[in-house]
């Protein structure tokens, strides 16, 4: 991402992604994605319209509803409607956030599955098996078959040998590399999954939302202390009675009224 309105509006994107993953259908959202962004590649007025700054965002949002309304999921669709209110500095740059989001939908399936690790490792084995066989890298570059056909190949290649995920990134650079080498492109989404399969998520319970300021004070804090990239997964409980609870993995990191409430029960009824 070049432009500094694009860079925001991807983390913005990326962010409601995340809060998409938990409803919807992980099988199918990375394919849907992908088809949005070879839509975009493939209409450049399209492209335009849905980036065009000098245009409403709610205006810009009802146009892909109505676009692709019944022919993907509705967690889906709202992603998208959300995805083409931010502003993007180029039109190319939207169709990019639409890959981008594709490749960690698909590295979030392979982590529900567990197999995040498995996507990453044979990811880098495709690209060292691309590199030893320079027949095979011709068959699957060369433009004159059709994309069906090296879909076919990829698929005759991989089948019951890599995870679904695995499958379908490679099938997309295959497919349709977007102007990057294969090499490149495989780079690119191995880069993006292992970034996934890095960060931390810290499950936080808290009786009201947290504002945008304590939001990113909290990840900057946990991200120190972690020396990780974590990501925050807010739920609002009002039960919590005060404070916050925070869970990353098996570490409770606990600070509610409610929890300092039950210790004082405890020692009551244990006296």
């Amino acid at each position: 991402m070049s432009g500094a309105a694009s860079r925001a509006s991807l983390a913005e994107a990326v962010e409601r992604l995340e809060a998409v993953l938990s409803t919807a259908d992980l099988t199918t959202l990375g394919e849907e994605l992908f088809g949005i962004t070879r839509l975009l590649d493939r209409e450049p007025s399209l492209r335009r319209a849905l980036s065009d700054p000098s245009r409403d965002g709610e205006e810009k949002a009802q146009l892909i509803r109505i676009l692709l309304e019944g022919k993907i999921s509705e967690p889906a669709l709202e992603l998208a409607a959300d995805v083409v209110r931010q502003r993007w500095s180029r039109p190319r740059e939207l169709a990019d956030a639409f890959e981008r989001l594709a490749v960690i939908a698909e590295a979030a399936r392979a982590e529900s599955e567990g197999r995040i690790d498995d996507l990453e490792d044979e990811i880098f084995r495709f690209g060292r098996v691309i590199d030893r066989e320079p027949q095979l890298r011709n068959a699957l570059t060369s433009p004159r078959p059709p994309a069906e056909q090296k879909r076919e190949l990829v698929g005759a290649l991989l089948e019951g040998k890599v995870t679904p995920s695995t499958s379908r990134l490679i099938s997309e650079v295959v497919t349709d590399s977007r102007g990057r080498s294969l090499e490149r492109a495989l780079e690119e989404y191995g880069r993006l999954v292992a970034q996934r399969r890095d960060r931390l998520v810290a499950l936080v319970r808290t009786p009201t939302d947290l504002s945008e300021d304590q939001r990113t004070r909290l990840v900057a804090a946990l991200s120190a202390a972690y020396g990780h990239d974590v990501y925050l997964n807010i739920e609002v409980d009002p039960g919590v009675l005060g404070g916050i609870s925070v869970q990353i993995g098996d570490e409770l990191i606990d600070g509610t009224v409610a929890r300092r409430l039950d210790d004082v029960r405890r020692r009551i009824t244990s006296g």
